[in-house]
């Protein structure tokens, strides 16, 4: 099949399961075709007290092994605008799948609030994953953060900008790693009107960009992106991300996929649509990597001087 006839079968697929599925939506018809035995499902657990505070937590079915699943935290896009953790039950779905402890994470939306509050929210959320890993059948050694464009960002910025994780009581350098699909590292200014409020278009804060604070103390790295991606460049972000970490001698696992754009390239997690790209197989094989020891020492003394050296920034 060739790329072009690829990448339109995933809208057609789409809307031929919401058709069938009496007025389902899209993702609900993902979510629906993607259940399967081989996870259970604790829905509505508090990670604070407000109502966008809450996740849900996806297990892989029978006895954890002996060290633990590892975890993954995934934090969903929506320009910071929208998005509910609901629609990305089928990520929870696939990582379970594949042996994976997987949390999907509300956080507050603007015009709750701005920039940072949703870190703080998802910093807030990673931490209460990383007290409860063993209560939930994981291995605290191998505690990942993943994102889906905004979601990304969000999991880029606690990976690499080690305040939000200190606000918590914890640091980078107990993450086993950080997964980006499609993320926007270094869009600031943007164009695009839903996205400036939230950063306070013009007056954009300082360190508010992932691709700022990319240096040697990041955690193993992940960067996925759809080769053709009109929302957000994958030179520009992913590309230019993984050269910068490569290059402060960061493991960096670059995949670029052909037949996706940016929004079936978190659909091809999906059961139904796996057939479009290989994320789910690079990303499991990615977690699923042995634990190394951590490196707490050298990142908490980091941590308490506030944070990696920002790099510098090209204009």
């Amino acid at each position: 099949m060739t790329s072009i006839s690829r990448a339109w079968m995933a809208p057609l697929l789409a809307l031929g399961l919401a058709a069938c599925l009496a007025g389902c939506s899209p993702v609900t018809a993902l979510n629906v075709l993607a259940r399967a035995g081989d996870h259970t499902v604790t829905a509505g657990v508090a990670y604070g007290p407000g109502p966008r505070q809450q996740l849900d937590v996806y297990r892989p079915a029978g006895p954890a092994p002996r060290d633990g699943w590892p975890m993954v935290v995934f934090f969903y896009g929506g320009s910071w605008n929208s998005g509910a953790r609901a629609d990305y039950a089928f990520v929870g779905q696939a990582l379970a799948s594949r042996g994976i402890v997987a949390l999907v994470a509300d956080y507050r939306l603007y015009p709750q609030v701005r920039y940072p509050g949703f870190l703080q929210d998802c910093a807030a959320a990673l931490a209460w994953a990383l007290e409860r890993s063993r209560a939930l059948g994981a291995d605290p050694r191998r505690v990942h953060v993943m994102g889906h464009s905004a979601g990304a960002y969000n999991a880029a910025m606690l990976a690499m900008d080690a305040r939000w994780l200190a606000a918590t009581g914890h640091a980078p350098a107990e993450l086993a790693g950080f997964i980006g699909l499609a993320g926007p590292y270094d869009f600031l200014p943007s164009g695009n009107p839903d996205v400036q409020p939230v950063f306070f278009h013009p007056a954009v804060p300082p360190g508010a960009q992932p691709v700022e604070w990319a240096g040697p103390a990041t955690p193993r790295s992940f960067l996925g992106a759809a080769r053709s991606d009109a929302l957000v460049d994958p030179q520009r972000n992913t590309v230019a991300l993984a050269t910068r970490l490569q290059a402060a001698g960061v493991p960096v696992m670059l995949r670029l996929y052909d037949g996706v754009n940016h929004v079936t390239l978190a659909g091809a997690l999906a059961r139904p649509l796996r057939w479009l790209a290989p994320v789910l197989d690079d990303v499991a094989s990615f977690v699923q990597a042995p634990a190394t020891a951590p490196q707490a020492s050298a990142m908490q003394a980091t941590a308490a001087a506030g944070g990696p050296a920002r790099a510098q920034v090209q204009p």
